[in-house]
């Protein structure tokens, strides 16, 4: 697979849905998150999210021929490879927050929703990681409740800058293309049961790599 390093691109805003352009939303104020690899993983789904949990949003982003899944390497853990997420402000749309999101991590503003999870995923955190992230943040979260979005890449690679959009730290030093059982292997094990459910339910929008052995 083809791993770049970050670069800093000046893009146009052309994120589509297949039924009408999508307005990026303004630039807003986001936590940073760390993960933490831990045994521990709970997990549910539901209608709405929870009371006591974090509301998130997490991305799914497809190579053009929805063949790969984009993951990258966090800077604060180079061993943690993730999708993209982060929290929804107040008042926002969680498909909003997705596309927010995507341009403020990857740079990423060409690209369409393809599908979006009919449930949000729960997750708890393991314990070191709440006191880790509840001191930083000055909460009581139990853990994240997500909506998860698929999109596709409707750009080219080079327009994957891990510097994000300039309004936030950069999270990720490298980012790579993987199939969607290598994503779920690269990923911390408390984020493991939330990422088979939502490639579980992506996969029929999904191709199969040719290249992959069988």
């Amino acid at each position: 697979m083809t791993v770049a390093a970050a670069r800093c691109l000046i893009l146009t805003p052309t994120i589509s849905s297949s039924s009408a352009v999508l307005r990026l939303p303004r630039i807003a104020r986001r936590r940073p998150l760390s993960c933490s690899a831990s045994p521990l993983a709970v997990f549910a789904t539901m209608e709405s999210p929870p009371e006591g949990y974090r509301t998130n949003v997490g991305i799914c982003l497809a190579d053009p021929t929805l063949t790969k899944i984009f993951s990258a390497s966090r800077i604060d853990i180079p061993t943690a490879w993730q999708m993209p997420q982060g929290g929804i402000d107040p008042g926002e749309e969680p498909r909003a927050a997705a596309i927010r999101e995507l341009r403020e991590e990857t740079g990423v503003r060409s690209a369409e929703v393809v599908a979006e999870a009919p449930n949000w995923l729960k997750y708890d955190f393991p314990a070191d990681v709440k006191d880790k992230l509840n001191a930083r943040w000055g909460t009581n979260w139990k853990g994240q409740a997500q909506k998860w979005f698929l999109f596709r890449l409707t750009g080219g690679d080079d327009e994957i800058n891990l510097m994000g959009d300039g309004s936030e730290k950069p999270e990720f030093s490298e980012w790579a293309w993987m199939t969607p059982q290598q994503v779920i292997e690269k990923a911390v094990d408390f984020k493991k049961p939330v990422y088979k459910e939502t490639l579980k339910h992506f996969a029929p929008y999904l191709q199969s790599d040719p290249t992959a052995s069988s």
